[in-house]
């Protein structure tokens, strides 16, 4: 959309959004909100790619999700570790599934949270359909989704890989202060200089 100034030639509007994405830039700050899927992964990865390139200063990713997609998830964790910049990581809100999967990414003196974060690790799930064959396949495969993630957050948190199989069998919420007890979070912190 272009906006015609009687002096000037066309001259392109600004999105609505860009003041913020500009601030944001200029924090070095990402918002990951909302469920996990694949656009998402891209616009927090493109984000972590041109940051990291503009300079290897922190980069904070605020998250707050109740997970979605496993692959998608897998893209941004990835990515954080990728990156030469370090990336502290702020939960707020609620951090759920492929979400605390992201939350991990980052070392555990990276991991902070808002006080009133809530955190959930469960297995993987998943929408198992068609033929006989098929589903043999598709459960074969989230088996093995199930121990790699069990993996990864028993790395991420310290605990015995048999505690963490235990506990993501069904349904595992933890308050801000339970999740740094169980080694996930790192601080609970009030405010932005807690951080930096």
């Amino acid at each position: 959309m272009y906006r015609l100034d009687e002096e000037e030639e066309a001259t392109p509007i600004s999105e609505p959004n860009s003041f913020l994405e500009q601030a944001l830039f200029k924090a070095r700050t990402i918002l990951l909100t909302g469920g996990v899927d694949d656009k998402l992964a891209r616009r927090v990865c493109e984000r972590l790619l041109a940051l990291s390139a503009e300079s290897h200063d922190p980069i904070l990713l605020v998250v707050s999700s109740p997970g979605g997609h496993v692959e998608s998830g897998d893209m941004i964790h990835d990515m954080v570790k990728f990156v030469p910049a370090p990336v502290k990581i702020l939960g707020t809100g609620w951090v759920a599934s492929a979400g605390a999967l992201i939350y991990a990414s980052a070392k555990v003196e990276n991991r902070f949270c808002l006080p009133n974060t809530r955190f959930l690790l469960h297995e993987p799930r998943g929408g198992v359909g068609g033929q006989a064959s098929d589903v043999e396949i598709q459960a074969r495969e989230i088996i093995k989704m199930r121990e790699r993630l069990n993996n990864i957050f028993a790395e991420a948190t310290g605990k015995p890989i048999e505690q963490i199989r235990k506990d993501t069998d069904r349904d595992y919420w933890m308050t801000a202060q339970e999740a740094v007890d169980y080694g996930l979070v790192g601080k609970i912190v009030k405010s932005q200089n807690e951080i930096l």
